[in-house]
């Protein structure tokens, strides 16, 4: 088995929100006096929050990250996810030694090269030829070894008519693409990238991925990559670390952890209360149950299929002033579904507080997905749900494998009524 090259010891990072500065010096020599000498807890530390960043805390104290442990071994791609403000470019930075932690320790084997936002390790009044030898020396590397590196560097940067040029005139593009050809091709242990290359277009992304696996799979080099791209992370990633209000959420599998990011991010049982929606709210969304031939039974491939909404419906709405859609995504993000009842004849019902889309054989095939929802009344926005509902399939026959079936084999309804249920 590979030996760790990153291990990762109760580590935490404690931020005071709201001020620069967090006492006056003797307050901090205080701390230092009952912290280092006399090996007492930290009062002020005793304070500190759950890094939440969704509710109002009673303490300016905020744990971005609490009592984080993990292991990464030479030659892992390791897929850094979790919802913005979880802590990811928090560790990034405690991993690259920008800043450092509060608590617990970081013991590292190799040279870290970084990439943690746009211009990272680059002076601007610098050439773009002069910041590669610059950078690469803070690695540690000799000239020579830069220069042998240097035709490589351009060539894969795209810069090249402008590698002469100080960089304080570049682009955010064009920053990234040098940035990145750097990191990657002087010769450090550890790659590290937070989600800067989503400054890049296409297909420099598409190359920057292609190079990552390379160095990964092919020189047997460690990359810890931060996205949101979850395609990304699964194509490149062999491990996973979701991260959650600045705690490790999962460790393990790349495709196991972007369920369970998936799965923690979507929440069925709190619509109600869901705060990350948009729109008036005359009418919404309140709770979604998903199952499969009856409530008791599981959505299976091959088989009925039922999502039911239960909705706030105050002003007593009818369905000729409303309209619902529906998306299916995959785990990696990609659209698979969509539905409306636009698409539907549907009757006028007044008062309607329950919305059940069926479909008489499931055609999606075993694994986790995750479903958005958007209401309109009277052609203006009323309530929008990005991924807020995760449901999973299991296995099932559907001519004979399961897979590769025909939208056009599956029928879909539409069911409108206060008591639906009492229909059948």
């Amino acid at each position: 088995m590979a030996k760790p090259v990153i291990q990762v010891e109760n580590l935490s990072k404690a931020y005071q929100i709201g001020q620069i500065g967090s006492r006056t010096l003797s307050k901090d020599i205080d701390r230092f006096w009952q912290t280092k000498i006399l090996g007492k807890e930290d009062p002020f530390l005793k304070i500190g929050e759950t890094n939440d960043r969704s509710t109002k805390g009673g303490s300016n104290i905020v744990w971005s990250l609490k009592d984080i442990n993990f292991e990464v071994h030479q030659g892992d791609a390791v897929g850094i996810i979790g919802k913005n403000g979880a802590g990811k470019s928090t560790l990034l930075k405690l991993l690259s030694r920008v800043t450092g932690p509060t608590t617990g320790a970081i013991k590292v084997k190799g040279r870290i090269a970084s990439l943690l936002e746009v211009g990272t390790g680059f002076h601007p009044e610098l050439s773009g030829r002069e910041n590669i030898y610059l950078n690469g020396a803070i690695l540690g590397m000799r000239k020579k070894e830069i220069t042998r590196k240097l035709d490589e560097i351009i060539d894969f940067s795209g810069v090249e008519r402008y590698v002469d040029t100080p960089v304080k005139r570049y682009s955010s593009g064009m920053y990234v693409r040098l940035a990145f050809a750097v990191a990657a091709h002087l010769e450090s242990e550890i790659l590290i990238v937070d989600e800067v290359l989503a400054v890049g277009d296409a297909e420099f992304q598409k190359k920057c991925l292609g190079k990552m696996g390379d160095i990964s799979r092919g020189e047997g080099r460690t990359v810890l990559f931060v996205s949101h791209n979850m395609a990304a992370v699964q194509n490149l990633c062999t491990k996973g670390i979701v991260l959650n209000n600045g705690q490790v959420l999962y460790d393990g599998f790349a495709d196991k952890s972007i369920q369970e990011y998936l799965k923690n991010s979507a929440n069925v049982q709190s619509l109600k209360d869901y705060k990350q929606r948009s729109g008036s709210g005359i009418i919404k969304v309140s709770n979604a149950t998903i199952y499969g031939a009856n409530r008791s039974l599981e959505p299976q491939v091959g088989q009925p299929f039922h999502i039911e909404f239960e909705l706030d419906n105050p002003t007593k709405l009818d369905t000729s002033r409303f309209r619902f859609d529906l998306k299916i995504d995959d785990n990696l993000g990609q659209r698979l579904v969509w539905m409306s009842d636009y698409m539907f004849d549907k009757p006028i019902v007044k008062d309607f507080t329950k919305v059940v889309f069926k479909m008489d054989r499931l055609n999606l095939n075993q694994g986790g997905y995750y479903i958005s929802t958007d209401i309109y009344a009277d052609h203006k926005r009323a309530d929008w749900l990005q991924n807020a509902i995760y449901f999973e399939v299991i296995d099932g026959d559907f001519y004979g494998s399961g897979k590769n079936v025909p939208v056009e084999e599956s029928k879909l309804c539409l069911d409108f009524d206060v008591n639906f249920y009492n229909q059948y």
